[in-house]
């Protein structure tokens, strides 16, 4: 079965957030079901990383869109990867959707409306003379469109959609349908209208034959007014139709403590020497005081939504009961401000790297007793995955994909409420935990023998395929 997987992140060659790490390990975990290929945007970074392209096809300007060509590459182990090449598109500083002081690129409706037309075409067999695909899988708001250029082009491929953040939507003004050629008569309450914008990630809910969204929890959570951006009632449908379906997302086989290279000292369950060793080097790396209390990682994007105002109302509380706190992320200026002020306040208890570096998270996860997740909602989320095999209890808020990965009491600790006391509640029992060095061994044994293989999630993949293939 042929596949084209549709993504705008690959951890081999670009990451902002979880997207990345999924696109890298899904299709390779799917690739014995199927004949899967990843199509990206031919952004500067992967032009220097990918050492031969090869062009396959040539796409003509399309309204405002300009020309483009698509080339075919490999990764290192061979997974195929079609990379849309467009320098005034894609062959810019920054990330791939802003500049490098984070503001959105104002073109960004042009640049992802072009990768998912071309997507269109390619999985049409109309780009690649050798290749066409059986369905096509689409990922987030900036490749929403690849269902809905299906539809207006009379294509009867059938199509996948998943939600890894409702929130982020790719909304623009009106006036983008005519520079994304699409027809007039999409505009309105059935099509990609919402509040008289255009909204990518609508055109993706209303024209794709599918929706999954990357945990069981929150495909119900994201039917309901508090969680459902202004589509719940959207959502409500597809699902009443038994259109939306959550599947958990894994983790790769790297996030082994006995096996990572990254660590400042490799360890497995039962080897607390080894994982002190680890936390050893984090204090000495941070600059932290050495200290016999527990340390509280977090390894996040620093926004909002990841509850780091709440991380920071409780801060004095964790460290004047002995705590040490570890950050490392990027995100909102003012947060990462904040962050960076608490350091300063407190040198020798709280660490800040902004920024990311794997092997930097990978000894946070093996240095920490604990990893902070206080997040407002968390569609699955990975850090608390990673958390657990690294031996660092998750203290999380019971929503999303952490309140089916954390076994509250036996893995880590949920709490109910995003606010400061219900997060504080949560802490408090993880000191309760540090304390009781019987129920901490016992606890750090249980996470770290959890499984989060990509194998299951892949496995609920094939059959969706095969079920929509066969339709």
């Amino acid at each position: 079965m042929r596949v084209l997987f549709v993504t705008t992140e690959m951890d081999d060659f670009v990451r902002v957030g979880g997207l990345g790490a999924v696109s890298a390990a899904l299709p390779r975990a799917l690739r014995s079901f199927a004949d899967i290929r990843i199509m990206l945007p031919g952004y500067r970074d992967i032009i220097e990383q990918l050492t031969h392209i090869q062009v396959v096809g040539r796409c003509p300007a399309f309204a405002e869109m300009p020309a483009c060509s698509l080339g075919r590459a490999a990764t290192k182990d061979g997974l195929p990867v079609y990379v849309l090449l467009c320098s005034q598109l894609y062959d810019r500083p920054g990330n791939p959707y802003g500049d490098e002081f984070g503001r959105d690129w104002p073109d960004n409706d042009i640049r992802f409306a072009r990768f998912a037309s071309a997507a269109a075409e390619l999985a049409m067999g109309k780009l690649d003379k050798n290749w066409a695909a059986d369905l096509i899988h689409a990922n987030d708001w900036q490749a929403s469109l690849v269902p809905a250029y299906l539809a207006w082009r009379g294509a009867k491929l059938p199509s996948i959609l998943t939600i890894h953040n409702l929130a982020y939507q790719g909304l623009f003004p009106k006036d983008s349908l005519r520079r994304i050629g699409a027809p007039e008569s999409s505009f309105h309450i059935d099509g990609v209208e919402f509040y008289d914008q255009v909204s990518f990630l609508k055109a993706g809910l209303v024209y794709a034959s599918h929706l999954t969204t990357v945990s069981g929890t929150y495909a119900r959570e994201i039917t309901t007014a508090e969680f459902g951006c202004g589509l719940e009632g959207l959502l409500r449908l597809r699902s009443d139709a038994a259109e939306l379906t959550g599947i958990l997302n894994g983790i790769d086989e790297s996030w082994d403590p006995r096996s990572c290279a990254q660590l400042a000292q490799q360890f497995g369950a039962g080897d607390w020497v080894g994982k002190k060793a680890n936390a050893d080097y984090v204090r000495k790396q941070f600059g932290l005081a050495v200290s016999r209390g527990p340390m509280f990682g977090i390894v996040a994007r620093l926004v909002h939504q990841k509850g780091i105002d709440l991380v920071l109302s409780a801060a004095d509380e964790i460290v004047d009961a002995g705590g040490q706190i570890v950050v490392t992320g990027s995100g909102e200026p003012a947060l990462e401000q904040a962050l960076i002020d608490a350091h300063r306040r407190r040198p020798d208890a709280i660490g800040v790297a902004i920024g990311f570096n794997d092997a930097q998270a990978r000894r946070i996860f093996a240095g920490s007793d604990f990893t902070l997740m206080p997040s407002r909602f968390e569609p699955c989320g990975l850090s608390q995955m990673y958390a657990q095999r690294f031996g660092s209890l998750p203290i999380g808020h019971q929503t999303g994909g952490l309140a089916e990965t954390i076994s509250d009491g036996e893995t880590g600790f949920l709490f109910s409420r995003p606010s400061r006391e219900s997060f504080l509640g949560g802490v408090r029992r993880a000191f309760s935990a540090f304390m009781a060095h019987d129920q901490l061994d016992t606890m750090r044994r249980s996470a770290m023998g959890r499984s989060f293989s990509w194998s299951i999630s892949a496995g609920s993949y094939s059959a969706l395929y095969r079920k929509l293939a066969s339709v």
